[in-house]
């Protein structure tokens, strides 16, 4: 007796791609990207008809002609024959500045408010909960702006700041701004500033090395002092040695206003400081989340070996926390950036006042201003989330 079997099918079907768990996410994804490539190319379609329809081209050739109006603070050399390129690499720099600052500043004033709202006492507790509820509940551009009216009318005019200086004819604080000594570059600083550039790679290997030691052998070295050094002793070397090649400009009296030295316009402290305030809030918050999320055996063990409260803080418990505090301080890092953008309100020219502003009024390339204007804060935005994700990567937890 025979029995003959019959081979299964095997053979591809469509009804696979729906019905078959091992083909469905394969197809929902390209009907997905199918959709959106669409939606894309139907944008793409209409933007070019509404151009035609205006008589306009996309191109980008605008951006070498003459900008044709000057910027107040500005971090490179422009005047207003300039390209709307250099205008807009002005207005880039101002953004990176403002930002910048606002981070460093709110990160210091977030993390003092975030420890002293877990304070024992009672005054200091509530204060920093009425600062922070305070703050971050008012909205930011009317923060920004309150901040501009203080400066404006609080702070004298410079024919009164000059008789009333901060530093006696060094640094004179104006309605229009602050005025401090600016520096200035003969041949031969390139060597100091070399050398203070190794000094600040030296201080980061030696705070290494001090670390590794303290694990090793219990030895805790004056790390403060000892950096300082290796901050300053060399670059004053390297200074008087090349020949004292970086000068000081004060600012002087002018005919209607100070000139010389640096100045700090009245648009950029106010702002500066509108951000640093209203972020610091946000900080403060993230701040006192992860300090709480420690275990308070932890705090209890540092104690027991004689640790004082703030060694306990900055040893034991902050280091712990920054696990916990990094992640959202990564998009309190972000929104520092992308608030920036309400600087036109105040007249501080950063890219959205330059690219996004004056360039795409003059031009009347809106499609081009934006795209870019997108483009440069994605990238931004992408930058600081890729170097703070590094970091969240070496303060994490290591386990086997």
């Amino acid at each position: 007796m025979s029995t003959s079997t019959v081979p299964a099918d095997n053979s591809f079907q469509l009804s696979q791609l729906w019905r078959d768990a091992r083909y469905r996410s394969y197809t929902i994804q390209i009907i997905a990207l199918i959709v959106a490539l669409s939606v894309v190319m139907m944008l793409i379609g209409n933007a070019v008809e509404n151009l035609e329809a205006l008589g306009k081209d996309f191109n980008f050739g605008f951006l070498f002609e003459p900008a044709g109006y000057d910027i107040g603070q500005m971090l490179v050399e422009y005047t207003s024959a300039s390209g709307h390129w250099k205008a807009a690499l002005v207005g880039l720099l101002n953004t990176l500045l403002v930002a910048f600052l606002a981070c460093v500043t709110a990160t210091l004033i977030g993390v003092f408010v975030g420890v002293l709202r877990l304070s024992n006492n009672w005054v200091v507790s509530r204060l920093m909960a009425v600062y922070i509820e305070g703050v971050r509940n008012v909205p930011l551009l009317l923060q920004i702006l309150a901040w501009y009216a203080v400066f404006i009318h609080v702070f004298p005019t410079p024919k009164q700041a000059l008789k009333a200086p901060v530093i006696e004819g060094a640094v004179y604080a104006t309605n229009r701004g602050f005025y401090v000594p600016g520096l200035t570059f003969d041949g031969g600083y390139q060597i100091v500033v070399a050398v203070l550039l190794a000094s600040i790679a030296g201080i980061f290997v030696f705070r290494r090395w001090a670390r590794q030691r303290q694990e090793t052998t219990g030895q805790i070295l004056p790390v403060g002092y000892i950096s300082l050094g290796i901050l300053i002793v060399p670059a004053v070397l390297a200074y008087f040695a090349s020949g004292m090649p970086i000068g000081l400009d004060y600012p002087v009296a002018g005919r209607f206003n100070l000139k010389g030295g640096l100045k700090v316009g009245t648009p950029l402290i106010a702002l500066w400081f509108a951000l640093s305030i209203y972020s610091a809030a946000f900080v403060a918050e993230i701040v006192r989340a992860g300090i709480m999320a420690i275990n308070k055996g932890q705090t209890e063990a540092a104690y027991a070996l004689g640790l004082r409260p703030r060694r306990t803080m900055s040893l034991v418990v902050l280091p712990q926390s920054l696990r916990i505090i990094i992640p959202p301080m990564i998009s309190n890092y972000l929104n520092i950036t992308k608030n920036s953008s309400l600087a036109i309100a105040v007249g501080y020219m950063d890219l959205t006042g330059t690219l996004g502003g004056i360039t795409l009024n003059q031009t009347g390339r809106e499609m081009e201003c934006m795209l870019l204007l997108m483009a440069t804060y994605l990238l931004i935005s992408l930058s600081i989330s890729a170097v703070m994700n590094f970091y969240n990567e070496s303060v994490k937890l290591k386990g086997r």
